[in-house]
């Protein structure tokens, strides 16, 4: 089989870039119907596998794509790039983040990317025009210890508690926005408990007699691309972290902040080029694309989005639950081999047009 490089044409001033990350997260195989590591195919034609839907179909779909334009004869007039980068599924520092920033990839002078979607189980696409950012906040309290048997205010506990509770307050508002439908689920910050650490350890387990002078709690927030930053920050520092009750935070992003401290979504209006070429393609192959939406989880198009090339979350995985990182992960052969003539559609449009002068 050729190599899919070689058909890349170098004629254009903006190219696309096609991105897949190139590995799977762990699976526990005795909670699977069969060997997640098998690929295995039912009689219904469902595949089984970890990254049967996150992301190997998409990875080996885009090749496949290539190669059915490059038997048909056809050339593009713009170059077509593939990206096939590690780290992604722990924040891709290592992957993706590194090769936006080098110099060979800020001279391909990328005009569009394309990376994962989600997969749906409705007779339609999603699709993703920017994305949730992620921070990583931990709150420490501190306070005087005390024998177990005494109440006094001040304690690391209830300083930490008295944070619980405002940011439970702050969660339920979101969640409600989030319940009546007034908001999607991209569209709220998300913010959950994922650790607490207090206590005398001992072998057997926690001094049960010894008030702490230390306690701490860790949230995973993923922060909307319209929130002003700023006023989230504050609401950090003054209402859920005050120094004024001995508590400290550390919060780190996994994405740098624009200067402006907006992460712009891409335009998915009608009359934006890409937008228009990405929904004619798919409806070519009779496809249809759902409404565009801000995805909840992170991917690697935020570091694509945030040095101002437009990306569009997708994968070609209609009628499908979504079971990325669930047992039983699954993708079914028809919708498989459908994908591919969708990525045909979609890379033949986005490498021939020849009005876009300005991406």
């Amino acid at each position: 089989m050729d190599n899919p490089c070689r058909w890349i044409h170098f004629l254009s001033i903006i190219v696309g870039f096609l991105s897949f990350f190139s590995y799977v997260v762990p699976a526990e195989e005795l909670k699977w119907k069969y060997d997640p590591l098998l690929a295995f195919e039912d009689g219904k034609g469902n595949i089984y596998g970890r990254g049967a839907q996150d992301m190997k179909s998409v990875g080996v779909q885009y090749l496949e794509a290539i190669r059915v334009l490059k038997s048909s004869g056809y050339q593009p007039t713009r170059s077509v790039h593939l990206s096939y980068v590690p780290d992604e599924e722990i924040g891709g520092e290592e992957g993706m983040a590194k090769l936006v920033s080098s110099s060979e990839f800020q001279q391909l002078n990328v005009g569009i990317c394309l990376d994962e979607g989600l997969a749906c189980a409705e007779d339609y696409y999603r699709v993703f025009f920017g994305e949730r950012s992620v921070w990583k906040l931990v709150i420490k309290a501190v306070g005087a210890p005390g024998h177990g048997s005494k109440l006094y205010d001040g304690c690391a506990m209830e300083n930490l508690r008295e944070s619980l509770t405002r940011i439970y307050e702050y969660r339920k508002s979101q969640f409600l926005m989030l319940q009546e439908g007034s908001k999607a689920e991209g569209e709220v910050v998300a913010i959950n408990n994922v650790f607490l650490r207090a206590g005398t350890p001992i072998p057997s387990g926690f001094v049960m007699n010894l008030q702490p002078s230390e306690a701490e709690a860790g949230f995973d927030v993923r922060v909307p691309p319209l929130v002003d930053i700023a006023d989230l920050e504050t609401e950090i520092r003054t209402k859920w972290a005050p120094t004024s009750r001995n508590l400290t935070y550390t919060l780190t992003r996994l994405q740098p902040q624009p200067s402006d401290g907006l992460r712009l979504p891409t335009s998915a209006d009608d009359m934006y080029p890409w937008w228009d070429l990405l929904q004619v393609a798919v409806q070519k192959v009779g496809g249809k694309l759902g409404a565009p939406m801000i995805r909840p989880s992170a991917t690697d198009s935020r570091y694509i989005r945030n040095v101002n090339i437009p990306a569009f979350g997708f994968s070609p995985i209609s009628n499908t639950p979504s079971l990325l990182h669930d047992h039983d992960e699954f993708l079914n052969a028809k919708e498989y081999l459908k994908g591919i003539k969708v990525y045909s559609e979609i890379i033949k449009a986005f490498s021939s047009h020849v009005d876009i002068t300005d991406s």
